[in-house]
């Protein structure tokens, strides 16, 4: 699964994205934030808070409960706002 990080993020990991084997057992957003928190000490920075991160999968913003089986990409993102 494609993962792409913008802003805080990417700085935080390191890497704008990432091409990763998740395991099976990762079925949600919430669950694969968790689980990229633990990948190393970076991932586990970028996701220390993960109220403030949001979501996208395959460019269509996502919660938390989101099921991202058959996604082809993961966008994590702080939150925006507009004016």
């Amino acid at each position: 699964m494609k993962i792409l990080y913008f802003a805080w993020l990417r700085e935080k990991i390191g890497v704008a994205q990432e091409e990763l084997a998740v395991p099976g057992e990762v079925r949600t957003v919430r669950e694969l934030a968790l689980w990229l928190g633990q990948q190393s000490p970076r991932h586990a920075a970028a996701f220390a808070n993960a109220g403030l991160v949001r979501c996208a999968i395959d460019q269509e913003f996502a919660q938390g409960e989101t099921l991202i089986n058959g996604a082809a990409e993961v966008a994590f993102f702080p939150p925006v706002t507009g004016g």
